[in-house]
């Protein structure tokens, strides 16, 4: 947009108007500020610009402000430029909705130093797969799920709404059978019968395939804190998660608290903060009734309520190793998620035992359709399917 101002008084001329208004010449206003004739010969011919301490001695001999001499500087100067900054405010436009070099550096928009080519990769990436979207409409950022809705992802930064859409994108591509509702039982059976061993976690992706939900996993951008999203498409549902914090208790929790949502048919969920790189698994950071249920089932779904209120009275409040990994065993789940448990429920220290926090994430990759941690699929894949 060029700047457009009207035109405003030099200061010359307004320097010119005062001294004509106080009767001076140019030598008795250099003997009352001080400054040399020529000094003032090339303010009143606007061969110099107004200094902050010029604007002062000028407020100091005419009465007014060294503000109002320092403004008119300013809008003077201002009015001279002819400079078409509109691309710069299309820019800035989008480093303000999107990531745009972190997404580049992931190869999910293509590099360009053309503005326009620029617009149109922000505007296809963030676009509904069923409809056209221009670069003027991608401010709102809607995300599409079932039922041809189109809703705000709420409370989310452009980083963590750019991850979002990369998972439906990669979504689009995966393989799955078609979804009924009525295996969810079983489903959540096989889930469970993976997290007994870390290595199962190779499986997460075919298991929840085979039905009907499909699995991607996406490395999270710089200060992306989202841990996992449950969505629903044309298709069916999608569990999609980051692992930005590798230990089998917080995997399995997220998978499971996803899980939680499609089993509900909640639209849309993401869920940040729900992992912590030190305390494990931070369920007190829901605050809604979907998000509480999926909380509860999750934690339930991997060791049943009444089994670990039994254990804790019956062995807390001290917890020998060889007990936890019994009562792992017998309940069929990976000791690990125990202790998990026991951390967030206060019975031991978040640093206690952690060598039974095993990682899981490159079990998980080597399987399930991933973007990050030196794995791409090139954006055109996620395109082409639309």
């Amino acid at each position: 947009m060029t700047i457009d101002r009207q035109d405003p008084k030099p200061p010359s001329e307004m320097l010119r108007e005062l001294l004509k208004e106080r009767g001076w010449t140019q030598d008795e206003l250099a003997l009352i500020t001080g400054r040399s004739v020529k000094a003032i010969n090339d303010l009143v011919r606007g061969r110099s610009g107004i200094s902050p301490e010029m604007a002062a001695c000028l407020a100091a001999a005419f009465g007014n402000s060294p503000e109002q001499w320092m403004q008119a500087e300013t809008t003077y100067r201002l009015s001279l430029i002819s400079e078409d900054t509109s691309d710069i405010e299309r820019r800035a436009r989008l480093f303000s909705i999107a990531p745009i070099r972190d997404m580049q550096r992931r190869g999910w928009i293509k590099e360009t130093d053309n503005l326009g080519e620029l617009e149109a990769e922000v505007a296809s990436f963030f676009s509904d797969p069923y409809a056209a979207v221009s670069p003027v409409e991608i401010t709102t950022r809607p995300f599409f799920v079932a039922a041809r809705r189109t809703i705000a992802v709420p409370n989310l930064t452009p980083a963590e709404t750019a991850w979002c859409f990369r998972a439906r994108q990669l979504a689009s591509t995966s393989p799955a059978n078609p979804f009924r509702e009525d295996k969810l039982s079983k489903t959540k059976s096989a889930l469970r019968r993976l997290a007994a061993h870390p290595k199962e976690a190779r499986h997460l992706s075919t298991v929840l395939g085979e039905f009907g939900i499909r699995f991607v996993v996406v490395e999270p951008l710089p200060e992306v804190r989202i841990d996992g999203a449950a969505f629903w498409d044309e298709i069916g549902p999608v569990i999609a998660v980051s692992i930005r914090h590798d230990r089998v208790d917080g995997f399995w929790f997220t998978i499971m608290h996803e899980f939680s949502h499609v089993r509900h048919g909640d639209k849309i969920s993401v869920d940040t903060g729900m992992v912590d790189a030190v305390t494990g698994v931070s369920v007190e950071l829901a605050g809604n009734e979907a998000e509480d249920r999926a909380n509860r089932e999750a934690s339930s779904s991997l060791v049943p309520i009444e089994e670990i209120e039994s254990f804790i009275s019956r062995v807390g409040p001290l917890y020998p190793r060889q007990r936890i990994i019994q009562f792992a065993n017998r309940i069929h789940i990976h000791p690990g998620i125990i202790v998990g448990q026991l951390q967030h429920r206060g019975e031991i220290g978040y640093a206690s035992m952690r060598d039974l926090l095993p990682k899981v994430r490159e079990y998980v990759v080597s399987t399930a359709l991933t973007d990050g941690w030196g794995q791409a699929i090139s954006p055109l894949v996620a395109r082409r399917s639309r």
